[in-house]
């Protein structure tokens, strides 16, 4: 896949990108802007939120990124027909996301749910997960990744 993505024959998908930044001991904000935001700022203003959109019509727009506390906040908005990955993945961490406009089909360790508006999901996320919108409509969601300590 690093191949692939290298020589420009396939572009990643949100749940690749955060695989190989995990691999890599970082955030996946940080494959791809090599602009930092200071995570000590208490106002996160949407004109300076990083936003990246896939190949496959999944937005991310990285609301707050704290380093120091391993903490990274994002809004994913999901146009119909679209996922966060080809597959279920697994990397580093644990995940806690809300359904906040639409409905989403979310795999997370082989068992599937379905979330609607106001429901939380939460998990280890070295279980394979994958999130699918399968609706007509698109789906947005507030995501707060977790990162474990690491030694800095």
């Amino acid at each position: 896949m690093l191949s692939l993505l290298e020589r420009g024959k396939t572009g990643p998908s949100i749940g690749t990108l955060v695989v190989i930044a995990s691999a890599l001991g970082a955030q996946m904000s940080d494959l791809l802007d090599s602009n930092r935001v200071n995570g000590d700022d208490i106002v996160s203003r949407a004109a300076d939120q990083r936003v990246y959109e896939t190949a496959a019509g999944v937005t991310r727009r990285i609301l707050k990124q704290d380093r120091t506390r391993g903490v990274e906040i994002a809004m994913n908005v999901y146009k119909p027909g679209t996922a966060s990955a080809p597959e279920p993945m697994a990397h580093e961490g644990c995940e806690f996301g809300v359904v906040l406009e639409g409905t989403l089909d979310v795999t997370v360790g082989g068992r599937s749910y379905t979330l609607q508006p106001g429901d939380l999901i939460s998990y280890v996320s070295n279980r394979p997960h994958r999130f699918i919108n399968n609706g007509a409509a698109p789906v947005r969601t507030l995501w707060v990744n977790l990162k474990p300590d690491r030694p800095q």
